[in-house]
């Protein structure tokens, strides 16, 4: 299973989202460069490094945007540290105005 699938559903499963877009946004990566372990790495574009998280839930009623944050990055810790450089996450309760 790809890690978007993966994280769609740990997401799916934890929040039962009214509205769930995981984006894979490796591709404008590519080029960029960053440290790792002591090692200089350049990304290619290709991969899975890269997610933005687009999500709805009631779950997040009454929770901090910061809470809110910590809740996603904790759900999935796993895929943090196995690989995905960068996560955007974009938390809304139902009946909040969203970017998108």
């Amino acid at each position: 299973m790809s890690i978007q699938a993966t994280m769609e559903t740990k997401l799916k499963q934890a929040y039962s989202p009214e509205r769930l877009v995981v984006l894979n946004e490796s591709h404008l990566h590519a080029g960029h460069h960053h440290e790792d372990s002591g090692h200089h790495v350049t990304y290619d574009g290709t991969g899975e490094t890269h997610f933005r998280v687009r999500i709805v839930s009631d779950v997040f009623s009454g929770m901090s945007r910061i809470d809110r944050h910590r809740s996603v990055n904790a759900l999935l810790a796993d895929e943090l540290n196995g690989g995905v450089h960068a996560l955007a996450i974009e938390p809304a309760a139902p009946g909040e105005a969203t970017r998108w």
